[in-house]
């Protein structure tokens, strides 16, 4: 089977990584790629948000799967083009990524699915947010209707910052907050049959103890010993399989990954967003414990028979994924600084690797920084204190100038199982 890979984060990576794994790929491609994921995959330059050229591309590597990393190219409608040409592809259709692309959209669907979320109001005045923020309350809960890299979401207690937030989108949805500990839930679909994959948990904020801003994730694990018993079942029939069938009935079938964030409140599950693809980090963890053949199951949601599969298998261990990220990081990080270590920071055994997000390769065969999140350690263990153990001593090893990272990833619950 040959399989293109568009995109070029640390997402992409570990889609590659794990598919370059699978003995059923013979040709593995990527585009646009990134210094890492060209030791794994032919690398090709293209627009990933020009379906016209990805789907050229794919024709004249004549590839058998095409699977669309992130977000702005499945928003971009890249999947119909590739979808015309008779191309197998793993992502959804434009109108149904939608799903991510705006949070109107998604809140429409759960009302229509019965799907439990927070209450809320779309806001497009600054008087009309102000009413919203009032009827709430603190903590104020603030997205931007439209795509935002991770980072449209303001969390605060402070009225006036909730404000400008609100004044700074052409939209944005302002609800209500939702306690409790935040899960990360994908799920590989065909548009009828829904493949619920291993919960995960990331870690947003930029800094230790959760503190500092909002990013595209500094962090993630699985699995989760102190998850509730059940909780994959009851999300599948509450939230997984009505979103589905919803979307379906609506003549926008979703196929692809749909992706539930949600959270375990006092009143019970609740949605806090739809995400239209593969996250990151939780994927990093999530690929490292499957042991099912990735293209199999991608090509199976692509072609409509994912009841045909057999169940999944999964390593009973654990994974453990640690983001480093530029200096500056979310607000303007630095790029263009050497990065060493690479090599060292990799066990041998295959325990511990180092995906690429934010990197590129000068003329020298250097490795430089080109992004936010740089790179992501990952590693697996038989539990999570030896996952995270193995993650962090690679993540001494590499060297980039005012790098950052969180320390807590995974502690606590390190620590309590």
């Amino acid at each position: 089977m040959k399989v293109l890979v568009i995109g070029g984060g640390a997402r992409e990576h570990a889609l590659c990584r794990s598919l370059s794994q699978d003995p059923a790929v013979s040709e593995l491609h990527c585009a646009p790629g990134n210094a890492g994921i060209g030791r794994v995959a032919t690398v090709h330059p293209v627009d990933q948000l020009d379906g016209a050229a990805v789907t050229a591309l794919a024709q004249r590597l004549a590839a058998d799967l095409v699977v669309v990393g992130p977000e702005a190219p499945l928003v971009a409608g890249v999947a119909d083009p590739l979808r015309a040409a008779g191309i197998p592809v793993f992502g959804p259709s434009a109108e149904a990524a939608q799903l991510e692309g705006s949070k109107a959209f998604a809140k429409d669907v759960m009302a229509g699915a019965g799907v439990p979320t927070a209450r809320s109001y779309l806001c497009t005045t600054p008087a009309e947010a102000a009413e919203a923020l009032d009827a709430f309350g603190a903590p104020y809960v603030v997205k931007d209707d439209g795509l935002a890299a991770g980072k449209g979401v303001v969390v605060t207690a402070d009225r006036t910052a909730a404000l400008a937030h609100a004044a700074s989108c052409e939209r944005v949805v302002i609800e209500e907050y939702l306690d409790g500990p935040e899960v990360s839930l994908f799920a590989i679909t065909d548009g009828t049959t829904v493949l619920p994959l291993q919960p995960a948990q990331d870690f947003k904020r930029a800094l230790d103890g959760d503190a500092g801003p909002n990013t595209g994730g500094m962090g993630a694990y699985s699995p989760l010993p102190w998850a509730p018993a059940g909780l994959v079942e009851e999300v599948l029939e509450t939230v997984l399989q009505p979103t589905v069938d919803e979307l379906r009935r609506r003549g926008t079938p979703f196929s692809g990954l749909l992706y539930a964030g949600l959270a375990l409140t006092s009143r019970g599950t609740r949605v806090i967003e739809f995400n239209a693809r593969f996250g990151d980090p939780e994927t990093q963890v999530v690929l490292a414990r499957l042991r099912t053949p990735l293209a199999g199951v991608l090509l199976a949601a692509a072609n409509g028979t994912l009841a045909d599969l057999e169940p999944l298998r999964w390593d009973e261990g654990a994974a453990v994924t640690v983001v480093i990220a530029a200096e500056g990081y979310p607000a303007a990080p630095r790029s263009g600084d050497v990065i060493e270590g690479l090599e060292k920071a990799e066990a041998a055994d295959g325990t511990v690797w180092v995906l690429h997000a934010g990197t590129e390769q000068d003329g020298e065969g250097r490795v430089l920084s080109a992004g936010g999140r740089v790179l992501s350690v990952t590693a697996t263990g038989a539990d999570l204190a030896q996952a995270r153990e193995r993650a962090y001593t690679g993540v001494a090893e590499i060297r980039l100038d005012g790098s950052q990272h969180r320390t807590d990833i995974a502690l606590k619950a390190a620590l309590d199982s």
